[in-house]
């Protein structure tokens, strides 16, 4: 006797129905790839501007400080402060992105860090006048002693603090504070007077009350001067306070007499501040024509801050 078995379809998808389920897994792979994509970024950036917005928030208040706390003595002719733009601007050799300004600072101040920050303990020895200078150079941050095309060069800001003692004993009373004060120049670019890095530029406005007189008698007016290369009635490539004066190579705007004779109001601080990407870019790329100003608008951040000084 024959049994006859009934045919059994098999369960299955058709070849159409295959290649409509991989179209839409396509297309929502893709809209996850593209959202993780521009999430991914929009964190980077926000890094990077967070990163840079700590970067210069810590060199305007290191400098801020200083400057609050600016000590200037009248009647000698010692210097009590020095600003001037360096030899060389500071930058990547053989057409890599230069900085477009920087400015070299020494002076005196009644820093609250003096004595390692431990005013009142038997380590503060009495001195209450130190001297620090800022200077921004172009190397690797760590290695100070180093040489130049280091895998980490970055644009970096140190800020050496002398304390009243070595103060005391070398810098206060020098006509040239500058020239006093390169016994120190190697010190500066130790890995603890690390400030910040990524600090592309670095410019400084000193704002100058000046008495001017003329027919109609005397007035007061504040005078700008902006340290840097390019010439100009408001821009110097160096000023000094004196004991006795205010000099600075600025012309134009008033007489030698008058800026001698005018007094210290404020400071303004300008700062460019480059993304990690930017700077990892810097070391690998070359810049040319309208490629440089293109790459800082896209890749860095500008910090501003004035600063009201002490009556001088």
């Amino acid at each position: 006797m024959k049994t006859h078995r009934k045919n059994q379809s098999r369960a299955g998808f058709t070849l159409m129905e295959l290649m409509v389920a991989m179209a839409i897994t396509t297309i929502i792979v893709t809209v996850l790839v593209s959202i993780t994509s521009i999430a991914t970024d929009t964190w980077n950036r926000s890094r990077a501007e967070l990163r840079a917005m700590r970067q210069g928030k810590a060199m305007v208040e290191s400098m801020a400080r200083d400057f609050e706390a600016l000590v200037v003595r009248k009647g000698n002719e010692f210097e009590w402060l020095s600003a001037e733009t360096p030899q060389s601007m500071p930058g990547g050799s053989g057409g890599n992105l230069e900085s477009s300004n920087a400015c070299d600072l020494i002076f005196f101040t009644a820093a609250t860090d003096r004595y390692e920050g431990k005013i009142g303990t038997s380590t503060d020895k009495g001195g209450d006048v130190s001297c620090v200078a800022y200077k921004l150079e172009y190397r690797d941050p760590i290695d100070a002693g180093g040489s130049s095309g280091s895998d980490f060069d970055t644009f970096v800001l140190n800020r050496l603090l002398v304390d009243p003692d070595k103060t005391f004993e070398d810098l206060l009373g020098q006509t040239d504070l500058k020239n006093a004060f390169n016994s120190y120049d190697s010190e500066i670019e130790e890995p603890e007077n690390f400030v910040c890095e990524n600090v592309y530029q670095f410019s400084v406005v000193f704002h100058i009350e000046v008495t001017e007189n003329s027919g109609n008698g005397a007035t007061v007016k504040n005078v700008p001067i902006v340290i840097g290369e390019s010439g100009g009635s408001q821009v110097s490539k160096s000023l000094r306070i004196l004991g006795n004066g205010i000099e600075s190579d600025a012309s134009g705007s008033v007489t030698d007499e008058e800026l001698a004779g005018g007094r210290l109001v404020a400071v303004e601080i300008s700062l460019t501040v480059v993304s990690d990407f930017g700077i990892d870019q810097i070391r690998r790329r070359k810049f040319s024509g309208t490629q440089q100003s293109e790459f800082l608008a896209q890749n860095s951040y500008q910090y501003t801050k004035l600063i009201q000084v002490p009556g001088l």
